[in-house]
């Protein structure tokens, strides 16, 4: 038996808004100026879907902690200037949250401050206000599990009873590793291929999601009902 869907949570850089792309040219400038050179799809494999703190490892374990201090401190500026100069809402997400009608939230690795920025500039923020959260809140970033565990704790509802809408590798295996299906969306940065896997779908245009959710409710007769937690 299969629990209806009862709650959408959408991960926001690459999902919510087109970030990520800022976020890779970013980081492939800052390595390349910090003696980390990268390329794109090396960054993605890195970096992409992972929290702030995970990333700060990284280059601390490869760097050293003062050059690992710097390059938080130039992504932050960098990323920051780009956003403000031409961020846009993923293709189709707009005409995707208009014909949903489940209810949703947001579950990031990015900071409240990031997604209150990223989000405010692409006037995305009111439409999840009070339902953000973000990895500074738990213990263990993507690909862990608790992110998302908390994201449906906090919004009262099973974690089967929930869907993920994610574009990186690591957010994928936190959603299943939460007991969550998943939709991958494979319009961004990362192939499809690396977002397949048990309890997914994986599509490249945002518009679809709606109809691939409502395809994907049990029928009636094979759908357990829901208990809230």
């Amino acid at each position: 038996m299969i629990k209806p869907i009862e709650l959408v949570i959408f991960d926001c850089d690459g999902v919510l808004v087109d970030s990520e792309r800022i976020a890779a040219r970013v980081q492939v400038v800052l390595g390349a100026e910090l003696g980390w050179p990268m390329t794109e799809d090396q960054v993605v494999d890195r970096f992409i879907g992972r929290s702030h703190a995970a990333i700060h490892e990284q280059v601390a374990a490869r760097l050293g902690t003062e050059t690992a201090a710097i390059w938080s401190e130039r992504f932050e500026h960098l990323h920051r200037e780009a956003v403000d100069a031409g961020l846009a809402p993923v293709d189709g997400l707009p005409e995707a949250l208009d014909t949903l009608t489940l209810p949703t939230c947001v579950a990031s690795s990015g900071s409240h401050d990031k997604m209150r920025h990223t989000l405010g500039r692409t006037g995305l923020y009111d439409r999840f206000a009070g339902r953000i959260y973000s990895a500074t809140e738990v213990s263990r970033g993507k690909p862990a599990p608790d992110l998302f565990l908390h994201a449906a704790q906090q919004m009262g509802v099973d974690p089967e009873a929930c869907v993920v809408v994610e574009d990186s590798q690591p957010g994928v295996h936190a959603a299943r590793a939460a007991g969550m299906r998943v939709f991958g969306y494979a319009g961004g940065l990362t192939p499809a291929e690396r977002l397949e896997g048990r309890d997914t779908t994986v599509f490249h245009d945002m518009r679809e999601l709606p109809t691939l959710i409502a395809e994907r409710q049990p029928p009636l007769d094979q759908a357990l009902p829901i208990h809230k937690i």
